[in-house]
């Protein structure tokens, strides 16, 4: 399960990035002294301040980005835009920075969160995504495909815990994020599990039926199958 749930993650992200309007402006980004290069690269700088960050980006930065958008909150969804972007050119190390940079041009700005936190899904552990997501969800709260997300990572470390508040975590924020969009069909896979695991085989099938509605592709056939071996389907789709 740990291996669909963080493929999910990332394909959940990648097929709902932001649809920002692409700009033909060009933005150099240059690479900074060494010693700083590690900080470049970990969600938010590391935990640097917004002023520390300013600084690791460059004056030269900054003005150039003054230069060339109406405004830092526009320039900051550009980033956003061309983190999703490098994501699905599988450069994770390009996507992160932009993240960072949308982030440290807008505070407010969710997709940046959210980005970072698919990034940190791939980590060992779903800790740093979840810190990431619920950051996110702070300037963000009714956000559908960020709460889909932090559910799906919850069901993550379930899957190492075994311990019933993450398992009721997941359930809370997936039941947030139906509520904020109910036609969300990998949501509705997600919540399919979680019925699963809470052996109410009943609900589960419904929940994947209606996934399956929705969107086809979103359907989890590994857990159809074990679905199947539980409890036969009620609607006789699935042998």
């Amino acid at each position: 399960m740990k291996k669909y749930l963080l493929l999910l993650v990332c394909g959940l992200a990648l097929a709902s990035a932001p649809a920002h309007a692409q700009r033909k402006t060009k933005v150099k980004v240059k690479t900074g002294e060494a010693g700083s290069a590690a900080n470049r690269l970990l969600p938010l700088f590391g935990g640097l301040s917004v002023e520390a960050a300013q600084q690791l980006a460059g004056p030269a930065f900054l003005a150039d980005i003054d230069r060339n958008f109406p405004s830092r909150t526009e320039a900051s969804k550009f980033f956003s835009t061309k983190g999703y972007e490098y994501l699905t050119e599988n450069q994770a190390d390009t996507a992160l920075y932009r993240f960072n940079l949308a982030w440290l041009l807008d505070q407010k700005n969710a997709d940046a969160y959210r980005g970072l936190g698919v990034i940190a899904s791939r980590n060992p552990t779903p800790d740093e995504s979840i810190s990431l997501l619920l950051q996110g969800l702070t300037v963000a709260p009714t956000n559908a495909l960020m709460l889909s997300d932090l559910g799906t990572s919850y069901l993550i470390r379930y899957g190492q815990t075994k311990k019933k508040k993450d398992l009721d975590q997941a359930q809370q924020q997936l039941e947030k994020a139906l509520a904020a969009d109910p036609n969300n069909a990998y949501t509705w896979q997600q919540m399919a599990r979680v019925h699963y695991l809470r052996e109410d085989y009943a609900k589960a099938w419904e929940a994947v039926h209606k996934g399956q509605s929705l969107n086809v592709s979103s359907l989890d056939l590994d857990l159809v199958s074990d679905l199947s071996a539980k409890l036969p389907d009620p609607q006789g789709m699935f042998k």
